[in-house]
């Protein structure tokens, strides 16, 4: 479940090839759809406007408008994500919701990825491929389960919205508009989801952070967009250096533990044998609208064997993030909050609550 892409795409063929692909928990090997053996799945026709909603420039030789000889079929795809691809042929399937049917929706039939979850992505990013999208659905929202329920076979569901349903805010949601998406001809961009993140406190004392990093501006530079597909938080390199900076100021009575940093790649990291209680400082996330995230400890803090604790928000390790958001909001911060995205009336929301 991905609100940083927008294809809704699956292990397709006999032949299909994932390289460095994830397996999570004990779930079985994921088989292959086969197309061929599906009485309701087409391939889509190069003029079929559905195919358009993948290409933003389909040319289609040969084949004039409205043409009914037009054999030509509608060109593969090829998504790039911040760790990997997938490519494959785009479909049209039925959907089957639990109160819906949706004939001729549009899928991606993946015949090679590379570093991608085994079974597929579900996008549901502003694009017009994405599941929010194509169902034409107002609001969606979606309530993560702790971490800590990894080893189980519990799960978390997406709740989609429409009709009279969608106008009403929801009980004890803080809400925080959405910011405008830059208006940069590359697809991605038009995809996220801004959010306007206004100050990021530690341990109660504001993080100086300049104000490039917190605007996206023309080009697609700066800014925070929610992205369920990432896991930890990612921030440009001067804002993590400025939040952790403040936070090993915080901590300085604790023994830094430089093995589990190196092991895990994750830093700050303190070893607190001896300690009952360790304190980390608070990490507060505010925002445009008066919207605040006080972030459990369990939030953006994880074990790392034995007494060693270390801090989930990560950097891009770049001296400066070039193009696209400085901060990405991941899952990881978002355990136990129920997270809401309003489109009808332009805004995020979020609550604390156990997802369990």
């Amino acid at each position: 479940m991905d609100t940083g892409s927008d294809l809704i795409w699956f292990p397709c063929s006999k032949n299909y090839q994932c390289i460095n692909c994830s397996t999570y928990h004990n779930t079985a090997k994921i088989k292959s759809f086969i197309p061929n053996l599906s009485s309701s799945s087409k391939l889509l026709a190069c003029l079929n406007p559905k195919c358009a909603l993948l290409h933003q420039k389909i040319q289609c030789p040969d084949c004039s408008l409205g043409s009914k000889n037009c054999t030509r079929g509608c060109p593969l795809y090829k998504i790039v994500y911040g760790s990997g691809t997938t490519i494959g042929i785009p479909l049209s399937e039925t959907l089957h919701l639990p109160t819906r049917r949706v004939p001729d929706f549009l899928v991606g039939c993946s015949v090679r990825s590379t570093h991608q979850p085994a079974a597929g992505i579900a996008g549901l990013g502003r694009g017009p491929a994405s599941l929010p999208s194509q169902l034409a659905v107002k609001k969606f929202s979606y309530c993560l389960l702790s971490r800590l329920f990894d080893d189980t076979n519990k799960s978390s569901s997406v709740v989609l919205v429409g009709g009279k349903d969608s106008i009403k805010k929801t009980k004890g949601v803080s809400y925080t508009p959405f910011v405008k998406n830059p208006e940069v001809p590359k697809k991605p961009f038009s995809t996220y989801y801004y959010v306007g993140l206004r100050r990021i406190n530690v341990g109660g004392r504001r993080v100086k952070i300049p104000y490039r990093y917190l605007r996206p501006d023309k080009n697609g530079s700066g800014g925070t967009m929610v992205d369920s597909g990432t896991t930890f938080t990612l921030m440009a390199h001067e804002v993590f250096e400025r939040v952790t900076g403040e936070l090993e100021k915080q901590m300085k009575g604790y023994k830094r533990a430089e093995e589990a940093e190196t092991l895990t790649t994750l830093r700050p990291c303190y070893n607190f044998s001896g300690i009952e209680t360790p304190e980390f400082p608070s990490v507060t996330f505010h925002f445009k609208g008066g919207a605040e995230m006080a972030l459990p400890l369990e939030n953006y803090v994880a074990p790392a064997g034995g007494k060693v604790l270390c801090f989930t928000i990560l950097s891009d390790n770049g001296p400066v993030i070039s193009s696209g958001p400085s901060i990405i909001l991941g899952s990881f911060q978002m355990q136990n909050y129920h997270v809401e995205y309003d489109l009808q009336n332009e805004r995020f929301g979020f609550k604390q609550q156990e997802c369990n």
